[in-house]
């Protein structure tokens, strides 16, 4: 009876958190949009130039292109064409509600899952992806959680019936959280210096055990193919890590102490592994090391404060350009984690506020669609507008990374999605209702769109 119970109780979750939009149909005629600006991002921004794509690919780019008959033609003159913003560590689609348990299917139990695949978790109707693409963000990674290796994630289009649609890349990477370097002296600390600092070389031996046991698996299966008869039990977990193991296909190790990083390079380097450093705080303090073992970093959000107290209090801000003037690869990220979940269209943002810092403004952009493409591995798909890439970006009548966006539409792999979503319908509701009422303050006509939304919602709020 309790289990019936939960099913109906898990059902009717799913129908509030669902979203209600139609996927974006398949591309079925060639579609020029004339005179736009080209915010190639590979190359310069091109002005006045049109773009034409067809079956979900650019085809041309060129100025002044003749359309045929079957062709749909968009006079887009001024306005802004940009490649899709790529948000490279997130949750969107495992989670819906942080607090609520119920909606969250990003971590397994146990301490190491490498056989845990994100796309199969995916949730296409979730209510953040409308939201999320509603400011340009439409490719995003997805990533598990928990444990010490927390399983593989996989790059997903915020578009789709089902996550076999959604997905354009699996596996993107494998996951690990690399053992805390740090040890507390505190007065209520149980365990003596000597044991933390066995327990973290415990942590790491751990890991070492677990790639020697993937290539020792790996040779007993190639044994296996050349002796039929002999039968050996599958191990899922070992099987699942051979593409990272052995084909060295990116790790993701989220570490961001200046010891993680170090300890991170030296058994990635002594295991013969390729690895990206996710949330590198302290990555402006290992340039050399990063550039000799060609690591590249995700940066885990800009806009907070330092690590320490006694550094300056821009330093995060700075993060970026300095890893740049030092020849550091790297993309910009927004935090993720409750109550940060629902906040990848933030990405942009986050852009913004490097290129306020000192990092270029077109870097920013490029932090943000192509770099982030290339350490994914997608760039030869998305990420930039380059003849024979998919057609995946949107048009704004603003520049990119605007704290006020105004886009117009969005294109994933040429199909139109929709850019509605639920909070712009409650402000339109809302709006409306104290419109009727006499009780909106026309001044709110003449402010931006933000303060705009957040005086009515508070106004909704006192209520």
């Amino acid at each position: 009876m309790m289990n019936n119970r939960l099913v109906v109780f898990l059902f009717l979750v799913s129908l509030t958190f669902a979203n209600d939009q139609i996927p974006g149909e398949d591309q079925k005629r060639p579609i020029l949009l004339k005179g736009g600006v080209l915010h190639t991002v590979s190359t310069e921004v091109l002005e006045g130039y049109d773009i034409l794509f067809s079956k979900g690919k650019i085809v041309r780019i060129e100025k002044n292109i003749m359309a045929s008959p079957e062709t749909d033609v968009y006079d887009v003159f001024g306005k802004h064409i940009i490649p899709s913003y790529i948000a490279p560590i997130t949750r969107i689609g495992l989670v819906e509600i942080g607090l609520v348990k119920q909606t969250r299917d990003y971590a397994e139990r146990g301490t190491y899952n490498p056989n845990v695949k994100a796309n199969v978790s995916y949730n296409p109707d979730s209510e953040l992806i409308p939201i999320t693409r509603s400011n340009g963000v439409l490719i995003a990674n997805s990533v598990p959680a928990g444990g010490r290796i927390s399983g593989q994630s996989s790059v997903m289009m915020l578009d789709g019936w089902t996550w076999e649609q959604a997905t354009l890349k699996h596996p993107s990477g494998l996951h690990i959280n690399w053992p805390s370097m740090r040890i507390n002296y505190g007065s209520n600390i149980k365990k003596s210096e000597k044991q933390q600092r066995e327990e973290i070389q415990k942590s790491i031996r751990d890991l070492d055990d677990m790639i020697r046991n993937v290539r020792a698996y790996f040779q007993r299966i190639k044994q296996r193919s050349r002796l039929s008869d002999e039968r050996q039990k599958a191990d899922l977990r070992l099987e699942s890590m051979i593409p990272f193991v052995i084909e060295q296909k990116s790790i993701f190790v989220h570490a961001n102490e200046a010891r993680q990083i170090k300890s991170a390079v030296d058994w990635a380097r002594k295991n013969d592994l390729k690895i990206i450093i996710v949330g590198a705080s302290d990555s402006w303090r290992l340039t050399d090391l990063l550039i000799k073992n060609n690591i590249p970093v995700i940066i885990d959000q800009v806009e907070k404060v330092p690590t320490r107290r006694f550094e300056p209090i821009h330093l995060p801000y700075k993060l970026p350009s300095i890893l740049k003037a030092q020849g550091v690869q790297f993309c910009l990220n927004t935090i993720i984690g409750y109550p940060n979940d629902g906040n990848i269209r933030n990405l942009p943002n986050e852009a913004m506020r490097a290129s306020a810092y000192g990092l270029d403004k077109n870097e920013a952009l490029r932090s943000i669609t192509l770099s982030t493409a290339e350490i994914l591995g997608i760039d030869h798909m998305v990420g930039s507008l380059d003849i024979g890439k998919d057609a995946t970006f949107f048009i704004s009548e603003t520049p990119p990374m605007e704290m006020n966006p105004k886009i117009l539409m969005a294109f994933i792999q040429g199909r139109e999605v929709d850019l509605n979503n639920h909070q712009k319908m409650l402000y339109k509701k809302y709006q409306e209702k104290y419109r009727r009422q006499g009780q909106l303050n026309l001044s709110l006509i003449h402010i931006s769109e933000p303060t705009r939304r957040y005086a009515i919602s508070y106004a909704v709020f006192c209520l």
